[in-house]
C-alpha cells in the first residue's frame, strides 16, 4: 500500500492511501495498547499546558530551581499577576507544587516526570532535520 500526497503544489497536502485495503493484524495490535478515551482526554488537557512558551518559561525555571512569585516575575521580566495566574492553572493541573516557609511560597515541579518532558521537548527541537 503506497502513500501519496495531495494536489501537486497545494499548500494543505493531505496523506491518503492509493489503495482501500486494510492490515487487521496492526489494528488488532495496536487496539490492544490504546489508552480509553478519557485517559487521552486528560493526556491532551496535560500537553495543552505545555502549549504556551510563557508556562514552558515558569516550568523551565522550576526544573532548575525551586523558585517564589518574586523570583520568576524578575528571571522572566513579568509581572506579578501573570505569573501568579500562570502558577495557579499550573498548580491545579497537579504540574508544580508549593511549599510556604514563613510569608514566602515557593514552588518547584510536581515530580520528575515534567522535568522529563521538558528534556524530551528541547531534544526533539534540537534535532537535526533530515529533509
Amino acid at each position: 500500500m503506497g502513500i501519496i500526497k495531495g494536489q501537486p503544489g497545494a499548500n494543505n497536502a493531505v496523506e491518503t492511501c492509493m489503495t482501500k485495503g486494510i492490515h487487521r493484524e496492526a489494528i488488532h495490535s495496536v487496539k490492544q495498547k490504546m489508552p480509553d478515551p478519557v485517559a487521552l482526554y486528560e493526556m491532551a488537557d496535560l500537553f495543552k499546558l505545555f502549549s504556551d512558551s510563557t508556562r514552558l518559561g515558569i516550568l523551565w525555571a522550576l526544573s532548575e530551581s525551586e523558585m517564589c512569585v518574586c523570583d520568576l516575575c524578575a528571571l522572566l521580566k513579568m509581572k506579578q499577576p501573570a505569573v501568579s495566574h500562570q502558577l495557579k492553572n499550573l498548580k491545579q493541573s497537579r504540574i508544580v507544587k508549593a511549599r510556604r516557609d514563613g510569608k514566602i511560597v515557593f514552588y518547584s515541579l510536581e515530580d520528575e516526570h515534567i522535568r522529563k518532558l521538558l528534556n524530551f521537548g528541547m531534544e526533539h527541537i534540537q534535532e537535526p532535520q533530515l529533509s
